[in-house]
């Protein structure tokens, strides 16, 4: 996972992931090429396998943004803890020998943004306790970058939007209390990527962008650490998870004011965009995918059990793993498609709504129920019946989440980023 990286940026007095996007600047002035780093949601094992297996075909840094319903204390929908998750990453690059830079950050870390804070209406003091532990975890585990992202506020009515200066406080607020935690446990520096708005996609408030960055140094300096800034700041830029066509025109403007402050600008919601080769063509540091990769997921179980349905009427499979069946009633019992439905949908009944909407909501909803006994189940059976016939289940799988992921490496011109990256470092002689 390229210890030697890590080495130089602590040789700089940079967080790793401060050090790389650095190196990315300085590679853009010598040859012209813009880079994005890209950024994987890592809502399954399947996908976790998947990202590690392109990073390293690819030769590009893989970033995991893992949000607190994911992964936390709790163990989130995913089963691990902040340390398990961390371990789990470690284990599986080192079983393929990765040798590109790995990543690992928390994405969406503030108040009510944990499904279970609002379902338990915890007050302001309370989720802001529970977000403080979960980035302690973090930190102690070795986290690259903490999102802090105190822009929802449950305690406001429907139609108020959060006021920018509460934003801000917040922020400085969570920043403040990770760096006193890290320096009292003598650990490296971590990055930190912030947000001016609520981020549910559409375009930014150029005036409210502006003001954020002001009142941010302002905030920061006061609490004395001036010596610590957001590398990542998120962008609205006109993707969300109902369109998919990046707005360059709109990322080139807050590009260029996110630069004037030392930090670059971070696309969410950039599942299935339609120009991903915009990205940095437009300057955008990085993006997150992740709602993608679970359609995938989906779509490549669906081919095994075509599979098995065929070996099935020809004898070979005697009896059905019924893994479509299992996801649908899985995702429906869980209720968290209600999550996602548009205001004239119908959130009583699944089944009235339209049969493209269902197919949606089931896709994107199989995150959350992954790790259910009952798919666990069935998804193994799935397996033992195509691998009794000599069929490499898990492979075929995988090969639709990695063609996916192959995609952005190669659109956001990441591939072969870490020879260039090494190169550097045998340039400058770093004794490592």
């Amino acid at each position: 996972m390229n210890k030697n990286l890590r080495y130089a940026a602590e040789l700089e007095n940079l967080s790793f992931l401060d050090y790389i996007l650095k190196e990315n600047k300085r590679l853009e002035n010598k040859t012209g090429l813009k880079r994005t780093i890209f950024a994987a949601c890592p809502n399954s094992m399947a996908v976790m396998k998947a990202a590690l297996n392109s990073a390293k075909r690819c030769n590009a840094p893989i970033k995991f943004a893992t949000t607190l319903n994911q992964v936390d204390l709790d163990g989130g929908y995913t089963g691990f803890t902040p340390k398990q998750f961390a371990d789990k990453i470690r284990q599986l690059a080192k079983a393929i020998n990765l040798q590109s830079p790995v990543l690992i950050a928390i994405d969406h870390g503030g108040p009510w943004l944990k499904d279970s804070h609002r379902k338990e209406n915890l007050n302001y003091e309370e989720t802001l306790g529970q977000v403080k532990k979960s980035f302690e975890a973090a930190i102690d585990c070795g986290y690259d970058l903490i999102h802090v992202d105190p822009t929802i506020d449950i305690t406001l009515p429907k139609e108020d939007t959060i006021a920018i200066k509460t934003v801000v406080e917040r922020t400085v607020i969570l920043i403040k209390h990770c760096e006193k935690y890290r320096l009292q446990k003598g650990l490296p520096k971590i990055a930190y990527e912030v947000g001016t708005e609520e981020v549910h996609g559409g375009l930014v408030d150029l005036s409210v962008f502006n003001e954020f960055f002001v009142l941010l140094k302002e905030g920061l300096e006061r609490e004395g650490l001036s010596n610590v800034w957001p590398c990542f700041v998120v962008g609205k830029v006109g993707t969300d998870l109902h369109t998919t066509e990046f707005d360059a025109e709109v990322a080139k403007i807050i590009v260029g004011i996110a630069a004037n402050y030392g930090s670059v600008i971070k696309g969410h919601y950039s599942d299935n965009v339609s120009n991903p080769e915009a990205y940095p063509k437009a300057g955008m540091g990085g993006a997150n995918v992740g709602p993608e990769f679970t359609e995938r997921e989906y779509e490549g179980l669906m081919e095994l059990e075509e599979i098995e349905h065929h070996l099935f009427i020809e004898g070979q499979v005697p009896k059905m793993s019924s893994m479509k069946q299992t996801l649908w009633e899985a995702v429906i019992s869980s209720g968290r498609w209600v999550k996602w439905l548009e205001e004239e949908e119908n959130s009583k009944d699944f089944y009235a709504n339209k049969l493209q909407r269902q197919e949606w909501l089931i896709k994107t909803g199989c995150r959350y129920i992954w790790q259910n006994p009952e798919v666990i189940a069935s998804r193994a059976a799935l397996y033992e019946n195509l691998e009794n016939n000599s069929i490499k289940a898990e492979q075929i799988l995988l090969s639709h989440i990695e063609k996916a992921m192959d995609k952005y490496f190669y659109k956001f011109n990441l591939v072969d980023l870490n020879d260039l990256l090494e190169e550097n470092i045998l340039k400058n002689d770093l004794n490592l």
